[in-house]
């Protein structure tokens, strides 16, 4: 059954989610957008690279030309950590009441999550991001993102890495939902290919889990179909020639699209293992996924059958027999991913990763532990994660 099927009759909640500014040149608006949520002041959140671009310098100066004054925490590590979330926090602290302006990709995006909410609850770290979700409420967020694939600009949650138990945790609440996400294309023109291809694989997953995830309905199949056919046009485009920007925005919209739909919907295996394996080796969390993500579509092909029907049409791919079946329209539509990952060259086998075989039984393990999990359509046991990681080893 597939998710549309699946959801047409259920009941479900949608809650608002933030306000979307869409368009090349919308950074200018920034001013306006952090005056609405009652501050006058703002701290942005960011990371070494985006500093060393001159991105970072271009919001301090809307910012500056119009008088709102602003603080700066660039050091985001790739995977934040929970110590890493704490330092910005303390950082935000000292600054004082203001708006968080969250600059970058997802891993700047997340950590700006945990830092307005650590601002608001000041005895909290970041390590107890269980115990957060009935917290005070944090700082007012606006989200810039830089990169076209994670979607966190959609939701209030972030991902964040806790070195010591080597997993991932989920820190989060509902007052750091982004009040506003201004996407601007020109912001991600600079990208580099391979970056481009990590973050877009991200958002060609969250739209693909999202259609075959059992919390899928009715709204999150919307965004997803539409999401999917976006990034499945515009990535490998955008990969070839960074500074077309009608691809930039094609590919940053079907970005957020992506992002709505698993907001409501839930991501699913791929996300599960990708998790547990860039907590492990450190690996980029696109490049993580694209390590497995054929493979999981084969693994759960008898599940989401007609799920991956919606994959294969928003592709624009059909199966080549005059009266395809579920599994045909599955072959169709796992061939289409496998074909836009070998053409922006981001898959790659889990030990040039630095994965080792010995660790495969704990990623299996974190895997399977991991929340995201639970919306697979077809539930994995361990030794089944294991021969999953085994095949792409």
């Amino acid at each position: 059954m597939s998710a549309l099927s699946s959801a047409a009759g259920a009941s479900f909640t949608v809650d608002p989610t933030c306000a979307t500014i869409f368009g090349a040149g919308s950074l200018a608006r920034l001013p306006e957008l952090i005056a609405t949520t009652g501050h006058r002041r703002a701290f942005v959140v960011t990371d070494p690279g985006l500093v060393a671009a001159g991105i970072a310098e271009r919001v301090t100066k809307v910012l500056n030309a119009a008088e709102v004054e602003c603080g700066l925490f660039a050091d985001v590590a790739p995977n934040p950590s929970t110590g890493n979330v704490d330092a910005g926090a303390a950082a935000a602290r000292a600054f004082g009441p203001a708006a968080v302006v969250a600059l970058g990709g997802g891993s700047s995006l997340d950590a700006a999550k945990g830092i307005s909410l650590l601002v608001g609850n000041p005895h909290a770290r970041a390590a107890d991001a269980d115990e957060l979700w009935d917290a005070a409420d944090g700082l007012p967020l606006i989200a810039v993102p830089t990169t076209a694939g994670t979607g966190a600009e959609t939701n209030g949650f972030g991902v964040i890495e806790d070195v010591a138990a080597h997993r991932k945790v989920y820190l989060g609440h509902p007052s750091v939902r982004p009040h506003t996400a201004v996407l601007d294309p020109e912001l991600t023109l600079g990208l580099p290919p391979h970056v481009t291809a990590a973050t877009g694989l991200d958002a060609l997953v969250h739209g693909v889990e999202s259609l075959a995830s059992r919390g899928a309905n009715a709204v999150s199949v919307a965004y997803a179909t539409q999401a999917v056919a976006l990034v499945g046009r515009w990535l490998p485009i955008a990969y070839r020639d960074g500074a077309d920007l009608e691809a930039r925005a094609q590919l940053m919209l079907g970005a957020h699209l992506a992002g709505r739909a698993l907001t409501l919907s839930g991501l699913g295996l791929v996300h599960g293992i990708g998790h547990a394996l860039t907590a492990r080796i450190g690996t980029p969390h696109g490049v993580a996924l694209a390590a497995v993500f054929e493979e999981v579509m084969e693994f759960s092909a008898e599940a989401a059958g007609t799920a991956y029907e919606q994959v294969a049409r928003a592709l624009r791919v059909r199966p080549g027999v005059p009266d395809p079946a579920p599994r045909d329209w599955a072959s169709a539509a796992i061939g289409a991913v496998r074909e836009i990952s070998g053409e922006i060259e981001v898959k790659r086998p889990l030990r040039e990763l630095g994965a080792t075989r010995q660790m495969l039984t704990c990623v299996a393990a974190g895997a399977v532990a991991d929340a995201v999990t639970r919306n697979a359509p077809k539930p994995a046991t361990e030794a089944e994660v294991q021969e999953i990681l085994a095949s792409v080893f």
